[in-house]
């Protein structure tokens, strides 16, 4: 703050007479002091004086602009005024304050350029905020449906559900039934049940057997072995546990076997001997000699493996497929009976055994196929019914390059294959005329 002494002299008046002296200094300085209340503000740019004919400074801030202090006059008569000039950097305060609002303006908008991306956030927030709503009205909706769902399956008593599920097993077991023998037209999978033994072998499970009654059976390689492994259910064969161990009074040969209505039926080994074995009593209850079919890799099918005389069984009985030098090497097909092991009638085909790679009975009749390898397809098929033959086309996915073991189980509907040490089975799909009342 700077405090200026402003001091008028009036030398001048001092070679007047006295009381004009007097009277010009009277005059001089109401005068003066008229001028300096009046017109000293106007000049300095206040709008507003504040005068004071005392020695105390008035508690204004210098800040406003100039401010007289003081007016008065010393012994003298001279005049004496107090004024108080603003800050020295009054001037630059402006550029000052400019300069400060032009940072804060500055720092305002990088803050704003910060928060710019949260806009869109925040729109997305409203959005989902919504979805939330409209979830939660969804939900609403649904807890009612179930709700009502619920006392629906509750107006029902248990016991009638339970006998409503039985009738409808009921029909369609009957409706199975009206279903007659079929014609072979799709062959698809496998399905992978178990990977193990050797390259060669045969599983199977019983198509007589009760609809409880599971049992797997496990035969591998295809000579110089009589242990048949039992098994309670597919599960447990997957797993390996067990149930039993059967040893045979003697070993088999090729992979053709067949169990059916609880005996075990195989080609007795370097013979052409058919064995039959019961499960149940552990001996043997049949043997027969198949008149002239060839054995011990004479015709077997085109993996060789001793696969000369091949058993199989399908809705209408027991089977033997085999060649005959009588019959140039060609299948000949015998139908069996299943106590005596007799032929009860055979049919003699056209196609050279050594050229088959597997073969299996659906419905009384056989299909052949052409390979054992990748690529084969059902080829061959004789009906024994109409005593004729047709070629066909049908494939099948030979997934692990090698089959030695091709039968068909009838409770199943399916093939049961021996694939290069891989157990598996094939969905078959038969052509069917339904049974109505009126057949006889």
């Amino acid at each position: 703050m700077i405090i200026s002494h402003y001091e008028n002299s009036l030398a001048s008046t001092a070679m007047s007479p006295p009381l004009l002296k007097l009277g010009a200094v009277l005059s001089t300085m109401a005068m003066i002091s008229n001028w300096m209340s009046q017109t000293l503000p106007s000049l300095v740019g206040l709008n507003t004086t504040r005068l004071s004919t005392s020695n105390t400074l008035t508690q204004i801030s210098p800040k406003e602009g100039w401010q007289v202090y003081s007016s008065a006059q010393d012994p003298d008569g001279r005049c004496i005024c107090t004024v108080v000039a603003p800050e020295q950097n009054l001037c630059s305060r402006d550029a000052k304050s400019k300069q400060l609002r032009q940072l804060l303006e500055k720092e305002l908008k990088e803050k704003m350029d910060e928060l710019l991306p949260l806009i869109p956030v925040l729109e997305q927030y409203k959005t989902d905020a919504k979805l939330i709503t409209q979830f939660k009205e969804e939900i609403r909706n649904l807890s009612s449906v179930l709700t009502g769902i619920q006392e629906e399956i509750g107006a029902y008593d248990y016991e009638e559900l339970h006998q409503r599920v039985l009738s409808l097993e009921t029909r369609l077991r009957d409706c199975m039934k009206k279903l007659t023998c079929g014609k072979l037209m799709k062959i698809t999978g496998p399905i992978t049940v178990k990977t193990s033994g050797t390259r060669f072998g045969a599983w199977m499970t019983d198509p007589l057997a009760p609809e409880k009654n599971n049992r797997v059976w496990y035969m591998d390689s295809y000579t110089n072995n009589k242990i048949v492994r039992e098994y309670k259910s597919i599960a447990d064969f997957v797993s390996g546990a067990e149930s039993r161990t059967y040893n045979l009074p003697f070993k088999w040969a090729g992979t053709n076997h067949v169990v059916y209505n609880g005996s075990l039926f195989f080609n007795k080994y370097q013979s052409n001997i058919i064995i039959k074995y019961s499960f149940d009593t552990g001996r043997v209850l049949a043997q027969r000699s198949l008149e002239y079919a060839g054995f011990h890799n004479v015709y077997p099918y085109t993996w060789g493996g001793f696969s000369d005389i091949d058993l199989m069984a399908d809705e209408i009985g027991l089977w033997a497929v085999y060649a005959t030098n009588q019959n140039a090497g060609n299948i000949v097909i015998s139908q069996l009976n299943q106590d005596t092991l007799e032929v009860m009638k055979s049919w003699s085909t056209g196609y050279p055994k050594r050229s088959a790679g597997e073969s299996f009975m659906i419905c009384g009749t056989l299909y052949v196929t052409n390979s054992h390898l990748t690529g084969a397809k059902v080829y061959y098929s004789y009906s024994t019914k109409t005593s004729t033959y047709e070629y066909t086309d049908i494939p099948f996915h030979n997934q692990y390059f090698h089959i030695s073991m091709l039968d068909y189980n009838a409770r199943d509907r399916a093939l049961y294959a021996w694939n290069n040490g891989h157990q598996v089975l094939f969905n078959v799909t038969l052509f069917h005329i339904i049974k109505t009342e009126d057949d006889t």
